[in-house]
């Protein structure tokens, strides 16, 4: 079986420790950024054996290198968001097929078969600059979706109004993937009573409002569409895979990926459960690239699994993650 089809079908720990194990011995060889970090801190390859001893790349090389297996061109660059004059993040993906791969089967895992649900899309900051991979995840599950309805709204709240009443009517299952500022722009101006409709906030402010506690704003939402609950991603541009939210600001991962915490002042060294610290990703999906990235996002573990975003570090660029102030 091809390392790809192991990754995208672990359902054990120990499945998951010889994926992690496999996937970093490739990276620490092929990955030239990840090798010469590894160098820097003196790592013999050969002695890990575990995924929680895997040295965790700085997020912030993204920044001012080009992370991709040697040998490799990007068939896709990704881009984080930022204001004018921030040096933003770039993620060179050499094979696209592995994250339309892993999108595909964490919503599947999530939420059911994309070709099942209806999916629309309040994003105009995204939609309105390129190297978005949310862009490019949304296009994909729309594409995939054979409800009629679905499809992008900017600013023609009344048509998105129209849609989703249509959509309620008809007891179509349907994802509303919705920036959280327009989301908000949109409940001031109409309120849908659609309880089974799947509100899925996908990203902060972008400057243009002022940041709220997370209760508060998911209280306004959940008002707002006549929902019980606000689901969440949680993904970022340098990753392959991401994790869902039910609601209450509790999030689970796909099979393939695992969050770790870090203490923040010394970086290489785990937290238990339910302490908090500096958020540790593993993407196993990010092959081409790096699968173990120390972010700059604040958080805790749950012994269930689950994990909370409380923040980010307070020196870290703003950036297009679903972060809100706790």
């Amino acid at each position: 079986m091809e390392l790809f089809d192991q990754i995208f079908q672990i359902q054990s720990e120990d499945e998951f420790n010889a994926c992690a194990i496999s996937v970093f011995q490739h990276q620490a060889e092929t990955t030239a950024i990840y090798q010469q970090y590894l160098q820097i801190l003196g790592i013999e390859i050969s002695s890990i054996d575990h995924y929680a001893k895997i040295p965790f790349m700085p997020i912030q090389f993204f920044k001012t290198q080009d992370i991709i297996t040697r040998g490799l061109t990007a068939e896709v660059v990704f881009s984080s968001s930022g204001t004018t004059g921030m040096i933003t993040s770039k993620h060179l993906v050499a094979d696209s097929g592995l994250y339309e791969r892993s999108f595909r089967l964490a919503f599947e895992q999530f939420y059911c078969p994309v070709k099942d649900i209806a999916i629309v899309a309040l994003l105009p900051s995204y939609l309105e600059r390129t190297g978005s991979s949310l862009i490019y995840m949304v296009d994909d599950l729309i594409k995939h979706s054979v409800m009629e309805e679905s499809g992008y709204f900017l600013y023609n709240h009344q048509d998105l109004f129209e849609r989703l009443n249509r959509l309620k009517e008809k007891g179509t299952k349907t994802v509303l993937f919705g920036v959280t500022y327009a989301l908000l722009d949109f409940v001031e101006q109409f309120s849908v009573d659609f309880p089974e409709l799947i509100v899925m906030e996908t990203g902060g402010m972008k400057g243009k409002r002022k940041e709220m506690i997370r209760d508060e704003l998911h209280e306004v939402l959940k008002a707002g569409f006549g929902v019980p609950r606000i689901h969440s991603e949680y993904g970022m541009t340098e990753l392959l895979s991401q994790g869902y939210s039910y609601g209450e600001g509790l999030f689970h991962t796909p099979n393939w990926m695992k969050i770790l915490i870090r203490d923040t002042n010394d970086p290489l060294t785990l937290l238990d459960n339910k302490k908090t610290g500096a958020i540790n990703v593993i993407d196993l999906a990010n092959y081409h690239s790096c699968s173990f990235i120390a972010t700059q996002d604040l958080g805790k573990f749950h012994s269930d699994g689950s994990f909370e975003i409380l923040g980010r570090f307070d020196n870290s660029d703003i950036r297009g993650c679903n972060l809100l102030v706790q």
